[in-house]
């Protein structure tokens, strides 16, 4: 489902669809992401009362809904029980709840703040009484219903819960749940999309259920509901080992059911000759089990076809970049209520990326109106001011709603110029080229009249401190043109409404600080915020490939460059690693070490010593260490005003949640940098 944090009343029909689409699938039982009813990402939110009184609400509507007869649906909620707050899953059949089932492991690395808002519980096995609200009751007839680590007992089988977490940690309950004759495990998941991260979720419920026998159904959040992440679907189904349904990673569907008929009887088969299985299950604590006077399974099912295990099909990551930004953009534009975007398109590999994930939107957007999605139709309407529009051409759907410019000044080559033109035009975008030189002018007469004194680039005798400040001007008046140009472009050819601007700052680029503060790096949202140059590259090809996007060669062959500097003979003399005193992968690998490795720059030295024995003496690897990490320190303050990104990778340096760090260093990292000079003598 493509929940919305706190989109109580979207949130409840895409809930209801689902049970419906279900339904008509003769499913038996249904199963939902992690707290659906109120939306993953609710944050803060969660503390509110109110966030638990209308999830409650939610419930009511769900439990009173004719779709919900004759099916045991399990929903997500957050649920406040004697005063504590707990993440939730509330199953429940025909008006009647049946069990709340409370997240034991909770998730709180990364982007993950559970234990902020939630408490784990901690009691194996142990269920308790809860007093449902006045609103439930009178629904339901209950006073009362089970709350805790328990399992239901159907007429024709056991089928216990897992929680999102539950799955990744060392000692998942769907072990000890099997070994106790649980035979389908259900699992609700708020799980986001990092680049090759899918796998690792597949391998993990195939795993699950290749050691200990049983079926595995997993159903996850798709789209961005509301920040930096987008949750990746890959909804699935998996027996025995094996993948019985694949649900897709990314797609612009709300709601996407998989249904899937097994037989119980090749779990049990499966699991009779595992023999250190059966020993281990003779000697288990076993689990509270509540009976539900209900069958997953029909009496005169025996002619029914069962579904046949499948191969996953795995994206790329270059396909991953092309659908995952693609979709969290689309999910931003229509909640934002928004025109379109726009983008200053500086001809260089990022922006040209940024605007490819536009465009790829736009191959999305028309697909899905291809295929008949209504909610995407009446999206692509609201957005373009035209009740009548079918979206059938991309380029002509990128015309409508988005804007690019190249803004010039007297620094700027004409080979970036054209570059971005010809880009522009095989895309399809409104295209707008512009000179910032009158602007930058009037900035600096401006200081010159206050001062008397007129700053001058390094090449025309200028200090190393007016060079960067010329620089910098430029910079912040294309950020400044670029809100103007987003507020007023679509009033200017008479449509109405306003545009999102774009930022294409990639995440090697943030974590050295190559970036002029305020400048077009501060933007509403960032699409490649969070993916480094190597992989922007190879997404760059991809695109020349399945999008026939030929401008992307001369862009590809180009050395990175700001072009902030004063042209030498026409050409560019400014280059971006000659900027950074660095290589684009040699911080791509930085990056890695200091996020993933938590390596400091003594532990970075002494990795790097082995990595890069073959290129480098360690006197030379010191060196690029104390390089990177006074880069790093210095200008560690510009990620407290980072534009929102994307999240796709795990050594992002996004300040707001994922990677938390002080912002005022002791750039001579004295003592660090001497272990590491004390090590460089003794080798």
């Amino acid at each position: 489902l493509n929940q919305w944090a706190l989109d109580f009343e979207g949130n409840l029909g895409r809930i209801l669809r689902s049970i419906d689409i279900a339904k008509s699938k003769g499913a038996r039982y249904r199963l939902g992401p992690e707290l659906e009813i109120c939306g993953y990402g609710c944050s803060d939110h969660y503390y509110e009362s109110d966030t638990i009184l209308h999830s409650f609400q939610v419930l009511a509507k769900l439990l009173e809904s004719p779709a919900t007869q004759d099916i045991i649906c399990d929903v997500g909620m957050p649920v406040l029980h004697r005063n504590v707050r707990y993440n939730c899953r509330v199953i429940f059949l025909n008006k009647k709840i049946l069990l709340i089932r409370p997240k034991i492991s909770l998730a709180n690395a990364g982007n993950y703040r559970e234990l902020r808002w939630f408490t784990p519980w901690n009691k194996a096995r142990h269920v308790e009484e809860y007093f449902l609200p006045g609103i439930i009751q009178e629904v339901t007839g209950q006073e009362t219903v089970p709350f805790g680590d328990a399992v239901l007992a159907t007429k024709d089988t056991c089928l216990g819960a897992e929680i999102c977490e539950e799955l990744w940690a060392p000692n998942s309950p769907h072990i000890e749940m099997g070994l106790d004759g649980v035979e389908i495990f259900a699992n609700s998941s708020g799980s986001h999309h990092v680049l090759r991260k899918a796998h690792t979720r597949v391998d993990l419920v195939n795993s699950a259920t290749a050691k200990n026998g049983g079926i595995y159904i997993l159903a996850n959040q798709k789209g961005c509901d509301g920040d930096r992440l987008y949750y990746d679907g890959c909804a699935m189904i998996s027996m025995n080992g094996e993948t019985i349904a694949q649900g897709s990673q990314f797609s612009l569907d709300d709601v996407e059911v998989l249904v899937a008929t097994l037989d119980l009887e090749d779990v049990r088969s499966y699991r009779a000759e595992i023999s250190s299985r059966n020993l281990a299950a003779s000697k288990v604590n076993p689990y509270p089990r509540l009976k539900v006077n209900f069958a997953l399974s029909c009496s005169d099912d025996v002619a029914v076809p069962t579904c046949v295990p499948i191969q996953w099909r795995h994206h790329s990551p270059e396909e991953e970049i092309s659908l995952g930004p693609a979709c969290w953009l689309w999910d931003y534009l229509r909640r934002s209520k928004q025109a379109g975007f726009l983008l200053p398109l500086s001809g260089g590999i990022d922006s040209s990326a940024t605007a490819c994930i536009v465009y790829s939107m736009c191959h999305q957007v028309c697909l899905a109106v291809k295929n008949g999605n209504a909610d995407v139709l009446a999206d692509a309407r609201r957005i373009v001011n035209d009740q009548t529009y079918v979206p059938e051409d991309p380029r002509e759907l990128c015309k409508r709603i988005f804007t690019t410019c190249y803004m010039a000044s007297e620094n700027s080559s004409q080979d970036t110029c054209n570059r971005a033109k010809l880009l522009a035009e095989q895309i399809g975008s409104y295209h707008i080229n512009l000179n910032i030189d009158a602007a930058v002018k009037a900035v600096v007469g401006i200081f010159s009249m206050v001062t008397g004194r007129t700053p001058l680039f390094s090449v025309y005798g200028g200090s190393k401190r007016e060079n960067l400040a010329l620089q910098n001007v430029q910079a912040r008046i294309r950020m400044v043109l670029a809100y103007l140009f987003a507020q007023l472009t679509l009033w200017t050819r008479g449509m109405p409404g306003g545009l999102l601007v774009l930022g294409s700052a990639n995440v090697d680029e943030s974590l050295r600080g190559y970036l002029t503060k305020y400048d077009c790096s501060s933007a509403d949202i960032n699409p490649i915020g969070g993916i480094s140059k190597t992989d922007l590259k190879n997404f760059i090809q991809y695109c020349i490939e399945n999008f026939q996007l030929t401008a992307l060669r001369s862009i590809m062959s180009a050395p990175p460059t700001a072009e902030l500097e004063p042209l030498v003979d026409g050409q560019v003399a400014q280059t971006d690693e000659a900027d950074m005193g660095m290589t684009y992968a040699e911080l791509s690998i930085y990056g890695k070490l200091r996020k993933i490795a938590k390596a400091g720059p003594y532990s970075m030295f002494c990795k790097l010593i082995n990595m890069w024995k073959e290129i480098c003496t360690p006197r030379e690897v010191a060196s690029k260490v104390k390089h990177f990490f006074r880069m790093y320190s210095m200008n560690r303050h510009k990620m407290t005003t980072l534009t929102p990104s994307y999240h796709a990778e795990n050594y992002s340096p996004d300040d707001n949640r994922f990677d938390l760090r002080p912002f005022l260093y002791n750039t001579a990292w004295s003592w660090q940098f001497r272990c590491i000079d004390t090590q460089v003598n003794a080798l």
